[in-house]
């Protein structure tokens, strides 16, 4: 027994062995839980990656993010990694990649949830989404040294949409903007997956947007407004790589490579826009069609053998030998030999081999 003695215990009952022990362990519980939380939330990430919340202007509410601050004292470009169409702040596949680039080149890096899975109204190409991503940017902006001529956005399928769509609506921040496999619009994508393997796609826009689009005008007009397509017009300074895999839409993914191709015309003059009937026939027959030709070899893309590939002034469509993923050291190098306000560089060196492996190229979803 253990009676607690001095100012203000005068009147107090002793405390037995066994209660303070149990005091003891609340109180290690209450300094360790915090750290215990903040691992599981970083799971599958490197051990330099830490959980950050920020303020969100738009409606005041606490956003979380991944982090990771380059050692040197001098300016430091900013990678800003963008989640899949179901993933969050936290999803811990191929994106993790983007980290472990920043870590080995001394880059900053952020990995925002902006509101999470594309199934609820406040996601999917929300205005709120856009304005958390720009967001967190300034939250790194403000408290870092981020050298503004290289801020960088990169992401897969629905980080790729992410990425197209802030390319359109946020012009003006972006060094160099890398979208893999994205959709570009949301309505061709609802038509695409109404039925068969990948209808769940579907059924989460429909919440998005509140019914079924082919039956809802409201609903289709929201599907318009959450598009990227619908914003790309004002991409045409931004230097811009959107990249599709071949068999995408058909065996080798969710998402049909015609959104990158048809994102490519929104971008570029009428005059420059591969034509409707080459799209179609390309996608059908996975192979390409009569006045599309052949890209020359790119040591970048490895294995991956781009098929085709069409470039006007600083945007670029690449169709590549592969499904939906990502090839990152395709991504980042070309990302890293981008600066703001300067022609897109197109002929890329690989400056860096982060020796990947196709689980880590998948994405997602």
């Amino acid at each position: 027994m253990i009676r607690l003695r001095g100012k203000g215990w005068r009147n107090q009952a002793p405390y037995s062995d066994e209660t303070l022990l149990s005091l003891l362990v609340v109180a290690i519980a209450f300094i360790f839980l915090p750290f215990k939380l903040c691992a599981k939330m970083k799971k599958g990430w490197p051990e330099e990656i830490s959980v950050v919340q920020y303020d969100a202007s738009v409606d005041k509410s606490k956003q979380s993010m991944l982090v990771y601050l380059a050692k040197s004292e001098e300016i430091r470009p900013l990678l800003v990694g963008l989640h899949t169409w179901s993933g969050t702040y936290k999803q811990a596949g191929g994106e993790t990649v983007y980290a472990r680039w920043c870590i080995e080149q001394d880059w900053h890096f952020i990995h925002p949830d902006f509101r999470g899975p594309n199934w609820t109204a406040d996601a999917c190409g929300s205005d709120k989404v856009v304005q958390d991503i720009l967001d967190a940017v300034k939250y790194m902006q403000i408290r870092h040294k981020v050298d503004p001529n290289r801020i960088y956005l990169v992401g897969v399928s629905g980080g790729g949409y992410a990425s197209l769509l802030m390319a359109g609506r946020a012009p003006k921040i972006w060094a160099g903007v890398s979208a893999w496999v994205p959709i570009s619009d949301i309505y061709q994508w609802w038509k695409q997956t109404d039925e068969g393997r990948y209808s769940k796609y579907a059924r989460y826009i429909e919440k998005v947007v509140g019914a079924r689009p082919d039956q809802n005008n409201k609903a289709r007009q929201e599907c318009r407004r959450r598009s990227a397509i619908t914003y790309l017009k004002h991409a045409k300074e931004v230097n811009l790589d959107i990249n599709g895999g071949v068999t995408d839409g058909h065996d080798g993914g969710s998402v049909p490579f015609t959104h990158s191709l048809y994102a490519f015309n929104e971008v570029v003059p009428q005059s420059h826009r591969i034509r409707r009937k080459q799209i179609e026939e390309f996608y059908k027959n996975q192979s390409l069609p009569e006045g599309l030709e052949k890209a020359r070899e790119d040591p970048v893309y490895g294995k991956k053998e781009v098929v085709f590939r069409k470039t006007y002034k600083n945007t670029r469509v690449s169709i590549f030998q592969g499904g939906h993923e990502i090839i990152h050291n395709a991504a980042l190098n070309w990302l890293a030999s981008q600066r703001k306000g300067e022609p897109a560089k197109w002929e890329v060196q690989p400056l860096h081999d982060l020796g990947t492996n196709e689980k880590e190229s998948e994405s997602g979803k």
